[in-house]
């Protein structure tokens, strides 16, 4: 195996472990790993950043081919870095405006698009079809959407049919909530089974 495999082998081998550490309580070797993942974190999506967005996007086609008009949010670039003096700080709330004014508007309209139209559109099915099993599936989604739907409807009061079509919406609600937790319960065990995997496996040999 070459050397740097090795150590590469090793150094995984050790961050795993002291990730691990804190399942005893916080320590030093937990908040070395945490740290080292933090800032390589940080200096990946810097680095992605740049060479992704600032170079193609602004830099190249400001310098190369003179597109002035691109010196309109370079400048409002320049100002977020006025955080970092008290004095200036202020310069900086108008790209924040900027950005998050254009990100809400974008995202309204995307998630409309890309969710709520889609979603209502999945949820309008046939009742019965010639499968008994898909009229029952169909079923119980119409049934817990408009359920749903009932309890999160508070201008009126829950009670007789309307407090029972909400409290079914409860049920819904709490099974599709245990679902998702069930789903990343079992996505981390994964993780954490690969770690193991990699512990006993690559660090020390004892799978084969």
């Amino acid at each position: 195996m070459p050397i740097e495999e090795t150590i590469g082998i090793w150094v995984g081998a050790f961050l795993t472990l002291c990730i691990f550490s804190f399942l005893y309580k916080d320590n030093p070797f937990y908040k070395l790993a945490e740290h080292i993942f933090v800032g390589i974190s940080a200096g990946y999506w810097a680095t992605l950043e740049w060479h992704n967005v600032f170079l193609p996007n602004l830099w190249k086609p400001l310098t190369q081919e003179g597109r002035l008009l691109l010196l309109v949010p370079f400048a409002f670039g320049i100002l977020l870095f006025g955080r970092f003096t008290k004095k200036y700080s202020w310069l900086s709330r108008w790209s924040m405006a900027l950005i998050i004014g254009i990100y809400a508007g974008i995202t309204i309209v995307g998630y409309g698009s890309g969710d709520l139209i889609l979603q209502i559109h999945a949820n309008l099915l046939p009742l019965w079809t010639d499968d008994w099993f898909t009229s029952l599936n169909n079923i119980l989604l119409t049934v817990g959407v408009i359920t749903g739907l009932i309890y999160f409807f508070f201008s009126k009061e829950h009670k007789g049919l309307f407090g029972a079509g909400a409290k079914v919406g409860i049920w819904f609600l709490m099974i599709s909530f245990g679902a998702s937790f069930g789903y990343t319960v079992m996505s981390r065990m994964s993780l954490l089974i690969g770690r193991i995997y990699f512990l006993l496996g690559n660090w020390l040999h004892l799978l084969e």
